[in-house]
C-alpha cells in the first residue's frame, strides 16, 4: 500500500464531502454523533476545500480519509496564544479504512507540518462524552489540557508538544 498525504484538490470537494458524511453517518448509527449538519453544508466544505484547510490521504490512488488543518482557531482555542499552535479539526476515514493507520497516519503528517512551521503544539478537541475517541487521541501522544463550552458542545480540548519552546534570551541548557 502506498500511502500520500497531500492538499485536497478543488475538484475533490464531492469526495472529501462523501468521506466525512460516511464519517458522520457511521457515528451516527454508534449513536455518537460527530458534527452538526451544518459543518457539512457542501458550500461550506467547498470554501475549506478551496481555502487550502483540507488534506486527503491517498490510498493507491484511492482517497482513504480526510483532515482539516489549519494554524489558527479562535472559536475552539481563542485563549491560546496566536503562532504557537497548528490545529486539525474533522479528521474523517473511510469505513474500509478503518482500524487506525490512516487516522495514524494523518496525525504524524499534522504533526510534521506543525513542526515544519515552528508550532510548539498541535492542538485538537472532541466531545467531551467520547471517550473512545479521546482514548485514541491519547494513545497518539496527546494529552488533555481542559474542557471547553462552544456554543451546543462540551469539548475536551488536547495539545501534543510538537516542539520545546524557543527560549527570547538564546540561552541553552546543559544536562
Amino acid at each position: 500500500m502506498r500511502l500520500l498525504i497531500r492538499q485536497a484538490t478543488r475538484e475533490e470537494t464531492a469526495t472529501v464531502e462523501e468521506i466525512l458524511r460516511e464519517a458522520a453517518r457511521w457515528s451516527i448509527e454508534i449513536g455518537m454523533p460527530l458534527w452538526r449538519d451544518d459543518e457539512l453544508l457542501p458550500s461550506r466544505i467547498a470554501t475549506e476545500v478551496t481555502g487550502g484547510l483540507f488534506y486527503v490521504a491517498d490510498c493507491d490512488g484511492e482517497l482513504a480519509g480526510v483532515v482539516k488543518f489549519q494554524l489558527e482557531d479562535d472559536a475552539f482555542w481563542p485563549d491560546v496564544p496566536r503562532g504557537e499552535s497548528a490545529f486539525v479539526h474533522r479528521l474523517a476515514v473511510r469505513r474500509r479504512f478503518a482500524g487506525g493507520e490512516i487516522s495514524s497516519a494523518l496525525l504524524r503528517w499534522a504533526v510534521e507540518q506543525a513542526r515544519l512551521l515552528g508550532r510548539e503544539y498541535l492542538r485538537l478537541d472532541c466531545e467531551a462524552s467520547r471517550a473512545r475517541l479521546r482514548a485514541v487521541y491519547e494513545r497518539f501522544g496527546f494529552v488533555h489540557h481542559s474542557d471547553r463550552k462552544v456554543g451546543p458542545y462540551s469539548v475536551a480540548r488536547y495539545e501534543y508538544r510538537v516542539m520545546k519552546p524557543k527560549h527570547s534570551c538564546g540561552l541553552r541548557y546543559l544536562g
